[in-house]
């Protein structure tokens, strides 16, 4: 293997690895920059597809035992989102059978058994870059995969639902129906004549005193007499 550098060329083509055993991972990164590609790792199937839509890769190596969506799983996903994308598939040994069906329902191009080496890989290189098998699994995805989720059409704005009626509670008085406000008679307020008789009392108790006030300063005039006072002939 030559020397393995970082390759920033932005018309390299870009791979994708999708593998969480992080020896693995390091073999294959190192496989591709050697061949002049730009890698992506990744180790959860779910967040792959989303990084293979936001990529776009050229290449895929994919494996099979991933968390979150399996690699078969995976494969379909990004197959039924489409593109031209090439998708190879690396196992163990004891999963040789299991990749060959998954290779063939996906329509990869290739699977490669762990470990990797820039021999094997080499190996099927042609085999790589040659044309992209149809994948029948997209037919049969929702019977194998009956659980994923799957996004739902937007049905539009939401409906309000029809207000809950709450039940009678025992021992609590039943409330008569309050008739609606433009059924309810115009309530007849007298202010201005209440005013009016407060203010009449008023004035004849004012009345009453100045009454007696004068009646007392005619008496007390009638009885003392002022000594200062000339007599008026």
């Amino acid at each position: 293997m030559g020397l393995v550098t970082e390759v920033d060329d932005a018309t390299a083509p870009t791979v994708l690895i999708v593998d969480n055993n992080a020896m693995s991972s390091m073999r294959l990164s190192n496989i591709f920059k050697t061949r002049n590609f730009k890698v992506e790792l990744c180790e959860d199937g779910d967040q792959a597809v989303d990084e293979y839509i936001r990529l776009d890769p050229e290449l895929v190596v994919l494996s099979l035992d991933i968390p979150s969506l399996d690699g078969h799983l995976a494969a379909l996903e990004m197959r039924e989102h489409g593109g031209e994308q090439r998708i190879v598939f690396v196992a163990p040994n004891r999963m040789a059978d299991l990749a060959r069906n998954a290779a063939y329902s996906a329509g990869a191009v290739a699977w490669l058994q762990k470990p990797i080496s820039g021999e094997s890989l080499e190996a099927v290189w042609k085999q790589v870059l040659g044309p992209i098998p149809e994948a029948p699994g997209l037919e049969d995805l929702d019977e194998l995969y009956p659980d994923r989720v799957q996004i739902e059409a937007d049905a539009g704005p939401m409906t309000m639902p029809p207000p809950m009626l709450l039940p009678d509670l025992p021992g609590v008085p039943v409330l008569p129906n309050v008739a609606a406000s433009a059924d309810l008679p115009d309530l007849e307020v007298e202010m201005p004549n209440a005013v009016k008789k407060k203010r009449g009392w008023k004035i004849a108790l004012v009345t009453l005193l100045l009454v007696v006030a004068g009646a007392a300063a005619v008496h007390f005039t009638g009885v003392y007499t002022l000594p200062y006072l000339p007599e008026i002939a």
